[in-house]
């Protein structure tokens, strides 16, 4: 078989596209590099759409914790504290496991126990709150001066934070920011390492991975393969975010712009 013909065999296979089989033995670079590619698929979608929806509750989050209003500020640190206070791990086992039982007794949250909601809920929950207390801290840093320069011009209210709190902090909050996107898109790798099946073996990159690893007993050669996409992938994030950075800081003098640095996590 030609690669030309296993990418066209398995390309889309974590979709349920194409071959519906694995393939057993005899494994070849071209299946690896094909497979591994195709539930790369799984890991962009969790991570951008959690990240995307995830951006907006953060926000809220963030305020509502900043707030002097104990109505929004405690619910806020307690969220805030509960998700970032937990393993990502154990957060997808509860949450399949609590899925499973409400599927017993209602019929509507039968898919909320596939992966593809399920799991994409539990990720959009611990990036909101790991963001959340990224655009606190970012509020608590907002310089006295632009307060009162809103403060000045007349400004309060949802004017003053639509145009003056919220574009400072989100400028102050990006580059942590930006690592936080590359730790969640790392952290998709355990959606079906966890408790959230893989229907029909229609995995992530990960899943696959280790398949070949259990296949051929040897993981130097799969575990490298999803180690490189995952750092393209890191790179493209990089790109994307260091473009939005620099159009945040735009109007700032070159020496005072904040630079993205990516600051590995030990422990997510």
């Amino acid at each position: 078989m030609s690669c030309l013909q296993t990418i066209q065999d398995y390309g889309l296979r974590s979709l349920g596209y194409g071959e519906r089989l694995l393939p057993r033995d005899g494994f070849t670079l071209c299946e690896q590099f094909t497979l591994i590619g195709s539930g790369m698929i799984w890991n962009v979608y969790f991570g951008v759409v959690a990240l995307l929806t995830g951006f907006f509750f953060a926000t809220a989050l963030g305020a509502g914790k900043a707030s002097a209003n104990p109505w929004f500020r405690k619910p806020s640190e307690w969220f805030i504290f509960i998700f970032r206070g937990s393993p990502l791990f154990i957060q997808f086992f509860f949450g399949y496991f609590l899925f499973l039982s409400l599927k017993s007794e209602y019929a509507f949250f039968d898919p909320f126990t596939a992966a593809w909601l399920g799991a994409l809920i539990v990720l959009f929950l611990n990036t909101a709150a790991y963001s959340g207390e990224i655009f606190y801290g970012a509020l608590q840093s907002i310089p006295k001066g632009d307060v009162e320069a809103a403060d000045a011009y007349g400004l309060s209210g949802w004017t003053r934070f639509r145009r003056v709190i919220w574009p400072t902090s989100l400028r102050l909050a990006w580059p942590a920011y930006t690592n936080e996107a590359i730790f969640l898109f790392h952290a998709t790798t355990l959606v079906f390492f966890s408790g959230f099946p893989a229907w029909q073996q229609r995995g992530d990159a990960l899943y696959y991975a280790s398949y070949f690893a259990d296949k051929t007993f040897n993981p130097f050669v799969p575990y490298p393969i999803l180690a490189g996409y995952f750092i393209l992938l890191t790179l493209c994030i990089i790109g994307v975010f260091g473009l939005i950075n620099s159009r945040l800081n735009r109007h700032l003098p070159q020496a005072q712009r904040r630079r993205i640095r990516l600051r590995p996590n030990l422990i997510r």
